[in-house]
């Protein structure tokens, strides 16, 4: 079942759904099982699986010389949303992404994924951060739009080079992201709502937003999409805070603002535990106003906040 079909199919009850992250290079994925085991119970409706360009390491040599090395920490989320999808039952949604990738290696994701039966994705430009393989537009998708129209002529056929193929009995459905405090790298919010409806205009089936903890902002965003036309749902992205630091470390690297309330409550918080408890209790009622506004999904970024996410859900589902 598609996640598009999972969405319009909850009958009004807000739907579960999280994202998990793949294990580092050496570590099976017994630990991915086990984050999933303790969601279950809350019947999540899709998982997504991110995915993750090289790195970058500078290594000196016993002679004193530097080597520059690219490390791939992390297995990729093809073969992981096929052992999830098989495994549970439940729908896999495996992150594609532009940065660290070229388009011949997109099209051989989507040539293993299809031959898997995995058919929903998530498309993303990816982290800046990092080594870029090329900027000729011929061999990589600079933008997710690119990645997009990729996508789609895959769905229709047609080869990255150009060649004909008898298309896939089943096309891939995907949604993609979009940005209720704006895009770091948008001019301004007219801009982020011009390029978050041609996703939508173009074939993204739902968009899912950065994570944000002001409500308020996302519904304005919400209605401001409805203005322009933009009318498939709009999944809101949700973290609870684990971590003291993370009330300037979120902030500056998702470019999400924490509400003056909540930020003095983490203020006075003296370790990471008390952090967490606030982080928690924020969440719940941020989820619940969500739920009260019939959002048709709560979607989690589980990253080091799994039980923070079940102790949430615990509460609201």
């Amino acid at each position: 079942m598609r996640v598009i079909d999972h969405l319009n199919a909850t009958g009004g009850r807000t739907a579960f759904s999280f994202e998990i992250l793949p294990p580092l290079k050496g570590n099976d994925i017994g630990r991915v099982y086990g984050i999933i085991d303790k969601l279950r119970e809350f019947d999540p409706k899709y998982i997504n699986i991110t995915s993750h360009r090289s790195e970058v390491q500078y290594r000196e040599l016993p002679d004193g010389s530097i080597i520059k090395k690219k490390v791939r920490k992390r297995p990729g989320s093809v073969a992981i949303a096929s052992a999830i999808q098989n495994k549970y039952g439940i729908t896999a949604v495996p992150h594609i992404i532009c940065k660290g990738f070229t388009r011949d290696e997109t099209e051989y994701a989507l040539i293993d994924l299809n031959f898997l039966g995995v058919h929903d994705l998530l498309l993303l430009q990816g982290d800046a951060k990092g080594p870029d393989k090329s900027t000729d537009p011929k061999e990589v998708n600079l933008h997710a739009s690119d990645l997009q129209a990729q996508v789609n002529d895959f769905n229709r056929g047609i080869y990255a080079d150009g060649d004909p193929f008898e298309a896939n009995a089943t096309p891939f459905s995907y949604g993609m992201a979009c940005y209720p405090e704006k895009h770091e790298a948008a001019p301004n919010m007219e801009s982020d709502l011009k390029y978050a409806k041609m996703k939508v205009d173009n074939g993204a089936s739902y968009l899912v937003t950065q994570m944000f903890f002001d409500n308020q902002k996302y519904y304005d965003f919400v209605e401001r999409c409805r203005k322009e036309g933009i009318n498939v749902p709009i999944i809101p992205g949700i973290k609870p805070v684990v971590f003291r630091n993370q009330l300037n470390v979120l902030p500056r690297v998702f470019r999400s603002d924490i509400p003056e309330p909540f930020a003095s409550e983490l203020a006075k918080c003296e370790s990471d535990e008390q952090a967490k408890e606030v982080g928690v209790e924020w969440c719940i009622e941020q989820c619940r106003d969500l739920i009260e506004h019939g959002v048709p999904s709560i979607h989690f970024y589980t990253l080091m906040a799994t039980e923070s996410v079940r102790r949430v859900a615990r509460e609201i589902y």
